[in-house]
């Protein structure tokens, strides 16, 4: 495992690269279109699972060993804030490393950490569940929408912490969580985890309604019960948490990465070609696949792999994101690139994150024809797309430009892939093996 080695990105995150004399040098990808696509690809472990798992080592002081951590920046930036804290990580082989937090000494997050990646307010939990307190700045991470911790915060106060927010940082404390019943406002994953992972050392019973019921937090918890915890409705909108006195240590598997493999599901429908995904759990896709073979796709599935094969244009299909299990808004942006080239008008409806189509003027660039109107865009299938220069805007628009790149003709120099670093593990090379024409650019020059 090269979690720690790889330096492929800063581990701010704040650019993919080097700074050299206060220019930041950024990593390019270059894809030549046109490519149909056949092989087999591994899917890594979820990113949005692996993040709170990696936080819940902060819960007790015995070791926590993890496999199937995927070799992501965010990763990377999470591993380090836990370092900065105390906590002891160490690579034991591929895609495995151990956390040890027995002597966790310092309980700030500080801003310089949090603002690249929103994922580090997930230490708050278990930092006021087992310490008594926590300081942690308040959020960053990608561009596409407010994504209040609003939530987090009332549930903790709702347990007995006192919060204080002052100088852009969330301060919390408390000598000990007691249980409380805590309905949330709006389905929130984040705010789930947070939460939960205050709840297990919380004394009395917690009883979570309107809890997000994503697998990522599924997997979470079920790690959780591994430690030690006492928790009741996983995988559903009600949880019922018995608090205990302490967790111990615990090894798990982390749960594959569904996005990813939908994203490559998406690749293939759009471009074309017959590809098989291994280390996957098709059940975790259900919406996703319904579309795509709406589009014209065939995908066949075993318990761990699936395989899709595509030999025409697609047909266009509408979405509309919503919390899981329906249409996850983590694909959106990778479909409105198989529409651009479909048979047909398409509508995508976004219900989750109020700016999150800032890859349509990056794709219209490419050739597409997609208009916004509020919530709502409206894809106009074009025959071709023509490659260009285009930026990446955040984690999921990488992708989308990514397929729509390889369907497009000629060259497509795709800028500030260090969003893409950040949620998939060596996706160029994941393709290029396949069949794509990918290629990396190591940066060279500054960006403005």
């Amino acid at each position: 495992m090269r979690i720690i080695k790889d330096n492929r990105g800063v581990e701010s995150g704040s650019a993919a690269g080097s700074s050299v004399e206060g220019h930041v040098i950024m990593d390019k990808l270059v894809i030549t279109g046109g490519a149909k696509l056949s092989g087999e690809i591994t899917v890594s472990g979820a990113k949005n699972a692996a993040l709170p798992i990696l936080c819940a080592g902060l819960l007790t002081a015995d070791d926590v060993h993890l496999s199937n951590v995927p070799n992501l920046q965010d990763v990377r930036t999470t591993l380090k804030l836990l370092r900065q804290m105390g906590v002891r990580s160490e690579v034991t082989g591929d895609c495995r490393l151990s956390l040890k937090a027995s002597k966790v000494d310092n309980l700030v997050a500080p801003y310089e950490m949090v603002k690249t990646m929103r994922a580090s307010i997930l230490v708050l939990g278990p930092l006021v569940a087992r310490f008594g307190e926590a300081k942690v700045s308040l959020p960053g991470g990608c561009a596409i929408g407010a994504r209040p911790v609003d939530q987090h915060i009332k549930g903790l106060q709702a347990m007995g912490a006192e919060i204080n927010i002052e100088h852009g940082f969330i301060e919390a404390r408390a000598k000990r969580l007691k249980g409380a019943r805590i309905v949330t406002d709006m389905i929130t994953v984040t705010g789930t985890e947070n939460l939960l992972m205050a709840a297990v050392l919380a004394e009395g019973e917690t009883v979570f309604e309107n809890a997000a019921r994503e697998p990522e937090v599924s997997d979470l918890a079920h790690l959780l019960v591994k430690m030690g915890a006492k928790i009741d409705g996983i995988g559903t909108d009600r949880l019922v948490i018995q608090g205990v006195d302490e967790l111990h240590g615990a090894t798990h598997h982390v749960v594959p990465d569904r996005i990813e493999a939908g994203t490559f599901l998406c690749a293939v429908a759009a471009a074309g070609g017959d590809v098989t995904l291994h280390h996957v759990k098709p059940h975790l896709l259900d919406a996703v696949m319904a579309k795509l073979r709406e589009a014209g796709a065939s995908i066949e599935e075993g318990d761990d792999w699936m395989r899709v094969r595509m030999a025409k244009r697609p047909d266009a299909v509408n979405i509309r994101t919503s919390e899981y299990p329906a249409f996850p808004t983590d694909m959106q942006a990778q479909f409105m690139a198989l529409n651009a080239i479909a048979n047909g008008t398409s509508q995508v409806v976004e219900t989750i994150f109020e700016n999150r189509f800032m890859h349509v003027q990056e794709l219209n660039r490419l050739g597409a024809s997609i208009t916004i109107d509020g919530n709502t865009v409206l894809v106009a299938g074009v025959d071709k797309l023509s490659g260009a220069k285009v930026m990446a805007t955040d984690l999921r628009a990488s992708a989308s430009l990514v397929i729509a790149a390889m369907c497009a003709e000629g060259e497509t120099l795709i800028d500030r892939i260090y969003h893409l670093d950040r949620g998939y593990d060596r996706m160029e090379s994941k393709l290029t093996a396949v069949g794509a024409n990918v290629s990396r650019i190591k940066g060279s020059g500054s960006e403005q």
